[in-house]
């Protein structure tokens, strides 16, 4: 059996400095993907959405080491974010107003009848309330900016307003895509200062197609 593949480590996507803003190209990737709206604090359907996604995330692990001898470690929860008004993120923060996509991304080599197989075997163990909503879904991000943020996710503010309003347009860009946070850090287990997230904003050329 091949070593086990960790993507944080394999992928550039993945890679991000404090303080630096770095243009990147992210290939199309697929993910298990839920939907939600309002404060991930204290809306339940986010909780029912990271109760879902996970075990499908494991369940699909363990059925590539054993059905394919390709190990991997689970990556990281990522999530889509936006809102009719993206001041909602850097300036009100009214959570309220947040649509979401919680993500677990999966391997090139998951197959959708794989996932169809662990979605069915989760549902047999006690399904989890948003099981059903668990979809695989193919990411196109291309060109974009990210940077790590290390704090609480609610001190991303200044990062996101410095992001979209004075790097992007300051290197000709403009903002294309939905804003992406990826946690690398468990909030569960460290603390909020120390909670690593990369920033990331798929853009487009202002004036001109090349890059």
């Amino acid at each position: 059996m091949a070593d086990k593949i960790d993507f944080t480590k394999s992928l550039d996507g993945y890679r991000a400095r404090r303080g630096e803003f770095r243009v990147v190209v992210i290939p199309d990737t697929t993910y298990l993907a839920v939907d939600g709206h309002g404060d991930p604090n204290t809306s339940p359907a986010y909780a029912e959405a990271l109760a879902a996604l996970y075990p499908v995330a494991y369940t699909l692990k363990f059925a590539s080491k054993r059905g394919l001898g390709r190990d991997y470690v689970v990556p990281p929860l990522e999530g889509l974010w936006w809102a009719d008004d993206m001041d909602a993120f850097t300036r009100a923060r009214d959570k309220s107003r947040w649509n979401w996509t919680m993500m677990i991304m999966v391997p090139a080599w998951i197959a959708p009848e794989m996932v169809a197989d662990a979605v069915a075997k989760a549902r047999v163990k006690g399904p989890p309330a948003r099981l059903d909503d668990v979809e695989l879904r193919t990411l196109s991000e291309g060109v974009c900016v990210q940077t790590l943020h290390i704090g609480a996710f609610d001190d991303e503010a200044s990062v996101l307003a410095h992001m979209h309003h004075e790097v992007i347009p300051g290197r000709g860009l403009h903002m294309t895509g939905t804003h992406h946070e990826i946690y690398l850090s468990d909030p569960r287990r460290a603390a909020p200062e120390k909670l690593r997230t990369i920033l990331r904003q798929p853009v487009a050329r202002t004036v001109g197609d090349q890059w």
